[in-house]
This record gives structure tokens, sequence and C-alpha cells, in this order.
């Protein structure tokens, strides 16, 4: 057995879990050499709600964050978060912004890139999966991890031979809500090993208080490479911490070799900085706790915080029980789907209405997309009668959603004109175009002399 490889997620995944992507790229720096020096495997750095997070409320350029990052971060590789079809944003691209888009990330200095969609639906990953492989960079296919009739042991390495198939070097259980119980951990890695010859790597999160139990089981089936997080950025809704897989698994088979005095100074730094935002209000203290609603509901955290903000502002707080129960209802109807972005926040918003209004008595446009198959195929086919309810006479598609997209490069480079300092802005466009005129206004003040963060504040843009 060779040993566990171990993927750092405190750059990008554990802030984005606990802090809402707010961690700045200054709050990085001092740290980066020495996360450099300890031998993981990667570190996840960039991508996920990196990218719009950067922009929109940090007044970062987050093409800038990932050259900085890669200045320092030299013997490592650097792992993002892509989501297929919708790169990093939340509707589907066309292929020419798609192959652009991941040719720049690597030539910005992404070594690997983990590509999922939301309904595992392997045509929405067909564009970035190739793109990817063109460019020379590492291929890490990733399915959406969830429970239901049709998620069988079977469903998942069929999944993953398929991916495999299609060019992934390494395959990716991404466990987002943290359901993936200990026992069917070690069941599912031992599928997909008798089922594809490439690494296995689990990602999983903390949220149901089962992480390290998981990944313990998945260690024990075979599984080469898991996802943590250091220990003041672990835990609640983000990973297992790094030093306690460590270790758990020195002087055994599966030793990681990596040394827990070199993580340590790791854990020092980011010590005052846990503190720092939990004083700041952005390290919320529910984060932190055991959610069994996740096992109950298949809700992950972001998508709990979103419904309880939802009802909040409709003066609905008392009625979240219901909404909770409602999910699942909305899941089935929609054949399914894996909770995770956007499905996840479509079925949430949808149950959210069912509730308040009525079932179905308002419905909203995703809801009706994905419905009408706009988002991909889901694993459940819907039922006829209900697909005519919420859609009437419209008629669902059955092709790849991108294949209605025509190439929209040279039509957005028209649009963003002269507002651009480099070839990437005109992707930061493509992805958030309000966000990117907002964040590229400040930028340009700043380069006059002026402090951006104070330019204007109504674009809502400030440091933390």
């Amino acid at each position: 057995m060779a040993k566990v490889k171990i993927t750092e997620t405190v750059l990008r995944d554990s802030h984005q879990s606990l802090i809402a992507t707010r961690m700045t790229t200054e709050d990085m720096l001092p740290i980066l050499e020495q996360l450099d020096s300890i031998g993981y495997h990667s570190l996840e750095a960039w991508g996920g709600a990196t990218f719009d997070s950067c922009m929109r409320f940090l007044n970062e350029d987050p093409w800038d964050r990932l050259r900085t990052i890669r200045k320092h971060v030299k013997n490592t590789k650097l792992q993002m978060l892509f989501r297929g079809q919708n790169i990093l944003g939340y509707r589907h691209y066309s292929d020419d912004v798609v192959e652009y888009f991941v040719q720049k990330c690597i030539a910005n200095g992404i070594d690997i890139i983990r590509i999922f969609d939301a309904l595992n639906d392997p045509r929405n990953l067909k564009t970035a999966i190739d793109a990817t492989k063109k460019e020379g960079g590492h291929v890490q296919a990733a399915f959406s991890y969830t429970t239901g009739p049709v998620y069988t042991m079977d469903y998942y390495a069929k999944y993953a031979k398929e991916l495999e198939e299609m060019g992934a070097d390494s395959i990716c259980i991404k466990d987002m809500a943290g359901l993936l119980k200990p026992f069917d951990a070690y069941e599912l890695v031992k599928t997909l090993k008798a089922s594809v010859q490439v690494p296995i790597q689990l990602h999983t999160h903390y949220t149901a208080g089962l992480a390290s139990m998981t990944i313990l089981k998945a260690v024990e089936a075979g599984v080469d490479i898991v996802d943590t997080a250091i220990s003041p950025m672990a835990m609640g809704t983000s990973q297992a911490p790094t030093e306690t897989i460590v270790a758990a698994l020195a002087g055994t088979e599966y030793d990681t070799g990596l040394d827990l005095s070199k993580l340590d100074v790791v854990t020092k730094y980011f010590t005052p900085l846990r503190e720092k935002y939990l004083k700041s209000g952005l390290l919320n203290p529910k984060a932190l706790k055991v959610d069994v609603n996740a096992l109950l509901y298949q809700v992950p955290g972001g998508m709990l915080s979103n419904l309880m903000s939802q009802l909040d502002k409709a003066g609905k707080s008392d009625k979240l029980t219901e909404v909770l129960e409602e999910v699942p209802r909305v899941r089935a109807d929609v054949g399914y789907p894996p909770l995770v972005t956007p499905s996840s926040q479509i079925v949430g918003t949808q149950a959210v209405f069912n509730v308040l209004m009525g079932r179905y008595k308002m419905v909203t446009k995703e809801f009706k997309d994905i419905v009408l198959g706009k988002y991909g195929k889901t694993a459940v086919p819907m039922d006829p009668d209900f697909v005519k309810m919420i859609v009437g006479d419209e008629k669902p598609i059955t092709y790849r959603p991108a294949d209605d997209l025509p190439p929209e490069l040279d039509k957005l480079r028209a649009e963003i004109g002269e507002n651009i300092e480099q070839d990437e802005d005109v992707l930061s466009y493509a992805l958030f175009p309000e966000v990117y005129k907002k964040f590229a206004s400040v930028r340009a003040q700043k380069k006059y002399g002026l402090d951006g963060t104070h330019a204007d504040p109504s674009l809502g843009i400030h440091s933390v």
C-alpha cells in the first residue's frame, strides 16, 4: 500500500466553507512558502467561489492572486475547482469561453483542474476535460456524491469508468454535503478501485461530524489522496483537520510522510487569523457546529444558510423545518439531482416558494430551466405530468445544453472594449459582467493614485 497523499484546502474550500471565501491574498502570503515546504500532494488554491469573491468583496484580481500564489509555491502542485460548462459562474458558457478559460488557468499556474457537473451529466464535462488535456494539465474528473434511488455503487462505478474513458487522470469523490458515511466510503472506494485504473481522491466535509471516520475507512479501502484543512480552518462545514489525519496514519502502512512539527508552523500562523475572523463576524460559530440535518435533508451548509436568509427576509424564520422537509420532495420531483451549486440554490429556492405560497404556485425561471433540461440530464427521468405542469407545452431538450450556445468570445471582447488591462479580463467579464465592471472601475481609480477600496462606497467592495 502506497502512502496516502494529502491535498490541503486552506487556500480555497476551507475558507469558502467557513468565512464565505473572504480570506485575502494578503492573509495568505506570509505562509505560502511554508505550505510549499510541507510535502502536500497539492494545494487547492483557486476556483470555486474564490473568483467571484475576489472581485465582489475583496477588490482583488483573481488572476493576480493565482500568479502570486504560483510565484511563492514552487514545488507543490496547485489545484482548482471548475464547474464544467459553468466554469466558475452560474450558467453554461459557450465552448470557446470554456476552452480559453482553461488555457488561461494553466498558463497562470494551475496544475490540476478538478472538473465536476452539478447533475453528474458527462456531456457538461467534455469540453473542459478536452481543453485541459490539450493544455497539458491534469484532469481530475469529479462526481457529486449523493444518495437516492438511483445512486448505487454500480451507478458510481459506471460513471467513474466513463470519466476515465473521457480522459480523466484521476477521479474525485466530491462529497460536498458531508453525506458519505464511513462504511459506505469503504465500499465505494473498493468499488471504484475495481472499476478504474486511475488514482482516487476523496473530498468530504465535516458538516455532519463524519469526515475523519469516513476518511479513515476510505484509506483502509485504498483511497490514494484525501482533502484536509489545517486545524484552525477545519471542521464544521469545512474539511477534517490535516494534523489529525496525519497523526492518525503515522507509523502505519498508510503513513502520509508529513511532519507534524512542520505542520505546527502552519497551525500557529492560522490560529490568530481564525480569531480575527471570529471577532469580525466573518466566521459564524454556527458554521463550526455538527449539523445532522445534512444527513436528514441532504442540505449542504451553504444551502442551509441561504434558506435561513431567504426566510429571514420574508419574516418567516419559523417555517425553516417545513422548508427542510420540502427540499427532498422538490428534489424527487426534478429527478434527484445532487444538491450542489447551482442545483442546490434552484431546489432550495423552489422549496421556500412552495412552503410560503403553495406547491408550485410560483416557479422560478431557473427551476423551469432545470425541468426543461437546460442544465443537463437528471439521473432519474421526471414524471411527464409534472413536466407539463411546470413548463406547459414547452418541449424539454435532450441534447447537450451548450450545443445551443454560439461562440461568445469575440462578442465579449467587443463589449468590454478598452476596459481591459490583461487578456484574462475578458474572462472575468464573461463570468461576472456587473461585478467585473465595478471592480475594473475601482482598479482604475487605484491606478491613478486613489484608494480604490474607499473610492465609491456604493460599489460594496471592501477589504477585511
